[in-house]
Formats: C-alpha cells, structure tokens, sequence
C-alpha cells in the first residue's frame, strides 16, 4: 500500500495502488478502477489482503459517520474548450 497510511475519505488526493487496482481518495467517496489478479501464490496472498486492509478501514469509516440515504448527484458544469 502507500508509505503513509490512507486514510478512506479524509482528503482529495491520496492515490494507492494495489496490483493494478487504483484506489483514489476524495472526501464523499473511494473510488476504486483497474484490476488486479488474486493468484493463487504468495503475491496474490499479499493482494487480498491489502484488499481486506483497505475495505475494513472503509467500513470502520462508514460506519463512523452519519450517512445520507444516497449522496445528491455531483454538480456537472461544462465550460469552453480552451483549444478551439
């Protein structure tokens, strides 16, 4: 995982890498996009449980907090393409 520790919606810039599984931080969300193999050998071992690592401090998190039913849609602006 990252040299400091990640710390699930406590900034907007903490990015960590598991196999090819991107996990980024923001302060409504962890988003989680790529892939990574859970094989059958000492690294995928060490894979999943950087997996588990990860989603129990997402849970403890969650389960911190007072949630909303479902978080409001985000707010989409489109501005100018500067290059045309």
């Amino acid at each position: 995982m990252s040299r400091h520790p990640f710390v699930p919606y406590a900034n907007e810039s903490d990015v960590l890498h598991i196999g090819n599984l991107s996990v980024e931080n923001r302060v409504d969300r962890v988003t989680l996009s790529g892939d990574v193999d859970l094989t059958a050998d000492q690294a995928g071992l060490v894979h999943a449980r950087q997996l588990q690592q990860l989603l129990a401090q997402v849970v403890a998190a969650l389960e911190a907090r007072a949630l909303p039913a479902a978080l409001p849609a985000p707010d989409v602006r489109t501005v100018p393409n500067p290059f045309e």
